[in-house]
């Protein structure tokens, strides 16, 4: 009998069923590029919209692009007004006494908290693309401040080079989220995960917790340190300096502050009543130390405030200190913290409400307000999610909010700031414990214990991290397991064995699907990741394990066809190869032929494709006939060449037809 060669119908035409593979055409390599990065970049596009348009289109465009509120703001009406007066009107009285216990936090005067409150939501209405943040200082953003600038300038010493350090750095946040921004590089955010961000916010809000114990006991010298034995060790070492009346005082304005909090998430209607209770809690206590002389008796208060609003403060950037760096790593460093808050505080409430927000349009918008905010007396500010909380259950329809609870803050800046003289720290205190505890989401990092183990160990290094070191420690060590386990993914993708499900031409994991059955003599594995350098090494290593165990498995059972011939690599999830990842397939195509196996492609992608083309893989080494467009295609034709001829090849050798061994010819006989 005669011999047939062993490549099957080439693929490259359509045939009995089956599809040619197609090879995309070819793009200059200056296209790819650019398409590339902008599909990084812009992904959204932007400029579609000015494509096709007049110049003064264009103008106006760009102005409603950078300026959102040339866009709503022609179809702004009354009915929208008066829901943003009310709701701007609470979050006012939410942010005036925030506003004043979070630069306190930062060891910054009181009167910077108000100024915070002022321009910078100006600033967010008209560039801002959220309908529902309300912006502010935030407490963790005013933790970092106070906890890396006091390392190397003491407060208490030199407070104005200190506040002066303060407006520098907001400055440089400001700077690196516009760029950002401008730079279309948002997705540097993205590697901040949920999982980092659940511990660090936690952590972050415990240790805050802890410091407020300085205001709950009235204790006049207190650790700059963040971590919680440092913080523990300054408390219980001056247990003689305690002041029970402070405490008293700090404990009843507490479980208050929490009762409203406890009624109003459970009756949602009533919402206002907790976001009126920080203020309510400031005009009793004040009221109190005002009728009871408590200042006089262990009660600290904010003393006097300056009336008048936000002095320019652009020649007072330390830009020639000598603790710039100091400054432009604190910059950085809550830049980021302050961006990723924001950002995901306004994507959420966007989702209630079904629109959606541009990050790089917002990142934008945060920098410019603390660019201008860093010139105007102010510090760090951003979305809070407590501030903007109370702005959505407050029923707000546009940025205006900002703009009036901004004008609430003026007036209190120009009349009603002596009537903050007599408001006692310990309320300060209570009503920052109030909000941190909010921000320990134990229920979150139970949800990642039973989805993700890994996610739930990345929340718990940041909380731990957080606690006992710093809140950079625990930011940086979050940031490096989460980036460890993107490494991990790359390089140690997952291959899986298919097998087919009973009565269809679907190939799925047997051990997903204990149901699919593998094909005899054919070995079908799934690639699911991109094929680079950091993972081909790898990749060939586990393909020949997976055909070793396989031919094992083969031997050790009874069936007609005892040893492996084929081995299918299912590419659908492949999305790029490199010149690594193509050395490794041919790499694996010689150790395939030295034990005479057959290596088969199935599913490649356009990208894959376009390099194994020009790579010539397929004609020199695979064979045009066995590359398919699909897996079952693939285990078609195998099984057609298995069932319709058998080989006369055994240990080298070739069989006659009487089945005695003759010198082997590489042949196989119908």
């Amino acid at each position: 009998m005669g011999t047939v060669d062993t490549e099957p119908y080439s693929s490259s035409e359509v045939m009995d069923g089956r599809h040619k593979v197609a090879v995309p055409p070819p793009r200059p390599f200056f296209q790819s590029l650019k398409n590339t990065l902008k599909e990084t970049l812009f992904p959204d596009d932007p400029l579609r919209q000015f494509k096709n348009q007049p110049g003064s289109r264009k103008l106006r465009l760009g102005l409603q692009y950078l300026f959102p509120i040339f866009d709503w703001g022609s179809r702004y009406s009354f009915d929208f007004f008066k829901a943003d007066l009310i709701a701007g009107i609470t979050i006012a009285s939410l942010a005036i006494p925030q506003g004043i216990s979070y630069a306190k936090l930062a060891n910054l005067p009181p009167i910077l908290g108000l100024y915070s409150s002022f321009v910078p939501p100006l600033v967010y209405a008209m560039m801002g693309s959220s309908r529902d943040l309300a912006v502010g200082t935030v407490a963790v953003a005013s933790l970092l401040t106070g906890a890396m600038l006091s390392r190397d300038v003491n407060p208490n010493e030199n407070m104005k080079l200190y506040v002066h350090l303060a407006y520098t750095a907001t400055f440089f946040a400001g700077l690196l989220e516009a760029s950002l921004g401008f730079l279309r590089l948002g997705f540097v955010v993205d590697f901040l995960s949920h999982a980092t961000i659940v511990g660090f916010m936690a952590g972050a809000a415990t240790v805050v917790c802890l410091q407020q114990l300085r205001g709950i006991l009235g204790l006049d010298h207190f650790t700059h340190a963040t971590d919680v034995v440092d913080v523990l060790r300054s408390v219980f070492s001056q247990t003689h300096k305690w002041r029970w009346e402070s405490g008293v005082l700090g404990c009843c304005f507490l479980f208050f502050l929490l009762l409203t909090k406890h009624f109003s998430k459970k009756k949602p209607k009533f919402f206002w009543i907790s976001a009126m209770a920080p203020l309510t809690s400031v005009v009793l206590g004040s009221l109190l130390v005002y009728l009871t002389h408590a200042e006089n008796h262990g009660v600290q208060v904010i003393g006097p405030l300056k009336k008048g609003l936000n002095p320019p403060s652009a020649s007072d950037l330390a830009f020639g200190s000598s603790y710039l760096m100091t400054a432009i790593k604190t910059g950085i460093i809550t830049g980021v913290i302050a961006l990723a808050e924001g950002i995901a505080v306004g994507r959420s409430f966007a989702m209630f409400k079904n629109y959606h927000i541009d990050g790089n349009k917002e990142m934008i918008a945060f920098g410019m307000m603390n660019i201008v905010g860093s010139c105007t007396s102010c510090y760090l500010t951003t979305g809070p999610f407590s501030r903007s909380a109370v702005n959505f259950n407050a029923g707000c329809k546009t940025a205006v909010s900002n703009i009036v609870m901004a004008v609430a803050v003026m007036i209190t800046l120009m009349f009603l700031t002596p009537l903050f003289h007599y408001t006692p720290l310990v309320v300060l205190s209570s009503i920052i414990i109030a909000a941190m505890l909010g921000l320990i989401d134990y229920e979150a990092a139970m949800h990642l214990w039973a989805v993700d183990k890994f996610d739930f160990l990345v929340c718990i290094s940041a909380y731990v991290g957080v606690v006992f070191g710093s809140v950079e420690i625990g930011l940086v060590v979050a940031v490096a397991l989460s980036l460890l386990r993107i490494l991990l993914f790359v390089a140690r993708p997952r291959t899986v064995v298919l097998g087919n499900i009973p009565n269809s031409t679907v190939y799925r994991s047997v051990e997903q699907y204990p149901a699919a059955a593998t094909v005899p003599g054919i070995l079908i594995l799934e690639i699911s990741s991109p094929i680079y350098f950091a993972n081909a090494g790898y990749l060939r290593e586990r393909i020949t394990r997976w055909i070793d165990e396989e031919e094992d498995r083969m031997r050790a059972e009874d069936k007609e066809i005892r040893t492996l011939q084929y081995v299918v690599l299912d590419m659908g999830a492949v999305g790029g190869i490199d010149t690594s990842g193509i050395s490794m397939l041919e790499e694996t195509k010689k150790a395939a032929d030295r034990r005479g196996l057959k290596l088969v492609l199935a599913n490649p992608g356009s990208e894959v494709m376009k390099k194994l083309n020009k790579s010539k893989f397929v004609e020199s080494q695979l064979g045009h006939g066995w590359m398919f467009l699909t897996v079952a295609e693939a285990v078609n034709a195998c099984n057609f060449m298995l069932h319709s001829i058998k080989p006369v090849e055994k240990d080298g050798k070739k069989l006659d037809d009487d089945g005695e061994e003759e010198e082997a010819a590489g042949k196989w006989r119908v």
